[in-house]
């Protein structure tokens, strides 16, 4: 770690303490926990230097907003376009025609209730599907990768958004394809909205791409014309493959002007295999912020935070009122230093942690190679003067969202883990397209205690067809309880999640209803949402019977 040893890093986290403002709540601080002024004041030093203006959803090009209900055709194909200044990098991504205009990787609205109709149309040399990340489909819509789309063939998608509000996602799931498609750029965002999101939105008076910005917080490596790199060696396929250079909407080095107001962040980690350690800093210290909701839509209320974690797969919906910024000076948003845990394998590959990338890219590998878990800014707020008065006050209600039931009885165990032989696994197992390993019937109600190996690594863990609750942490380590409130949850767990972290030798328990509304036997995946862990074998289907 570059600021400080792990042992001084660990030892100033298990000194932080979690101040509760009131049960579940949690409190910020002046200083982000484990670090001193001068380090945070370090922090905002990089991010002086940033200068690319963020790239925004617009009415047309990449990311542009389009309804689903015109979105009626895509096609996956090759291009280039602008991701260094002065460089074109070729990318794969979703193409659409609507309405005179063109759009790549669109950044869909659905309002709850839309009927999703579209053709997929696959142009490039690979097999490929699109995987409705998050959203409650029948197995045939959900794109799980046990179907493809052929190159040259299509598919037709139709089904009925009846998710909650929330930022969702989609992104390629062909299996031995999966980490390098999503790599080389075919993932976008998808938003729903029900009465709930309606009432925040008209509350706080927020507008997208204005006051309530989407954040896709990747990282890359690129070879010196521009170009994406991605070689794994066998050592990164086991540990995941993580690049140097930071990118927040494919901007490396971004800016964002944003008012004197409360302005929303809505946050996907789309890396392959990278977690961040996010804060708002401003003059050394960090500034607190509202987690309003998680993976699957709005918490019933808003948790006061001064940092959190954001694993791939995961999206956060936070509210920032900079009101309780001081004007006139930047705010960076940035990932705090902490202990990835790579090294916790007892393995050759897991010994080996992602500071070595540079031995296998050679000659294109960048002088200084960042390992995961270094203190990186990610973008520079400027903040201008609000043109009118804003009033608006952080709301007490968010939605109408009950606390999870916990059944009686013993959970089903899932136990990660690894072979020792350069495979991740699950129950001992490792992923086989033709067995169905667990069969759930349908409206089953059931929990699952998800246990990783302490010999292990981390693993955010996604479970198609259905999202889930959060029960209980146990044996989180040292980094992570200082952030918790009551039976070890982490704010976010009190939301609804599709895609959960479990640390090295750390035991969580989810509630799950197999309930839907489908006809027929359902075929699903679970699997690590660390592209390369799942490609490695950590991911299982799982059968839910009519």
């Amino acid at each position: 770690m570059s600021m400080f040893s792990r042992r001084q890093f660990l030892g100033s986290m298990g000194a932080m303490g979690a101040a509760a403002a009131y049960p579940g709540a949690w409190a910020a601080s002046a200083t982000p926990s484990g670090l001193s002024t001068d380090e945070v004041l370090r922090l905002e030093a990089q991010a002086t230097g940033f200068f690319n203006p963020l790239r925004l959803p617009g009415t047309s090009g990449l990311f542009g907003v389009l309804p689903v209900t015109d979105f009626k055709e895509v096609h996956v194909v090759r291009s280039e376009i602008e991701v260094l200044p002065g460089q074109r990098t070729p990318v794969l991504a979703y193409a659409v025609e609507s309405g005179g205009k063109k759009f790549l990787n669109p950044a869909l609205l659905a309002r709850q209730g839309d009927q999703m109709r579209v053709k997929l149309i696959n142009r490039i040399d690979q097999p490929t599907v699109i995987h409705w990340h998050g959203l409650s489909v029948d197995s045939r819509n959900d794109g799980n990768g046990l179907h493809v789309v052929a190159p040259g063939q299509q598919m037709d998608y139709a089904f009925t958004v009846q998710d909650r509000s929330s930022m969702y996602w989609y992104h390629p799931h062909a299996h031995g394809f999966i980490p390098r498609q999503a790599y080389h750029g075919l993932a976008s965002l998808l938003f729903v909205e029900d009465e709930d999101e309606a009432t925040l939105r008209k509350e706080l008076a927020l507008a997208l791409g204005e006051s309530e910005i989407p954040l896709v917080l990747q990282d890359k490596e690129f070879d010196a014309q521009g170009r994406l790199q991605y070689a794994p060696s066998a050592a990164q396929s086991f540990g995941g493959w993580v690049g140097s250079r930071m990118m927040v909407n494919l901007t490396e080095r971004p800016v964002l002007k944003a008012g004197r107001r409360i302005v929303r962040f809505r946050l996907l980690n789309g890396s392959n295999a990278r977690s961040y350690r996010l804060a708002f800093l401003q003059q050394g210290r960090a500034l607190g912020f509202y987690l309003a909701g998680s993976d699957g839509g709005l918490l019933a209320q808003p948790v006061r935070i001064d940092q959190t974690f954001l694993s791939p797969g995961q999206r956060l919906d936070v509210l920032v009122d900079f009101r309780e910024a001081e004007g006139g000076r930047p705010v960076t948003l940035a990932s705090l230093p902490f202990d990835p845990m790579h090294q916790e394998g007892g393995h050759d590959m897991a010994a080996m942690d992602h500071s070595q990338h540079g031995a296998a890219l050679g000659a294109a590998a960048p002088a200084a190679m960042a390992m995961e878990g270094d203190a990186r800014a990610l973008m520079r707020i400027d903040l201008t003067a609000t043109e009118a008065l804003y009033d608006r006050r952080m709301p007490t209600r968010l939605s109408s969202l009950a606390a999870p039931v916990e059944l009686a009885g013993t959970p089903r165990r899932m136990q990660l883990g690894h072979d020792g032989k350069g495979h991740w696994t699950i129950n001992g197992g490792v992923f086989d397209h033709a067995a169905v390993p667990l069969t759930v019937q349908r409206g089953a109600r059931e929990t699952w205690l998800i246990e990783n190996a302490e010999r292990s690594m981390p693993h955010p863990m996604h479970l198609h067809g259905f999202s889930f609750r959060v029960l209980e942490r146990l044996g989180s380590p040292d980094q992570i309880r200082p952030l918790a409130g009551a039976r070890g949850l982490l704010p976010q767990d009190l939301g609804v999640v599709d895609t959960l972290q479990v640390w090295p030798g750390e035991s969580v328990k989810i509630a799950i209803d197999f309930s839907h509304p489908h006809t027929g036997d359902q075929d699903y995946v679970f699997h690590c949402h660390t592209l390369e862990h799942a490609e490695a074998g950590m991911m299982m289907r799982y059968a839910v019977k009519a």
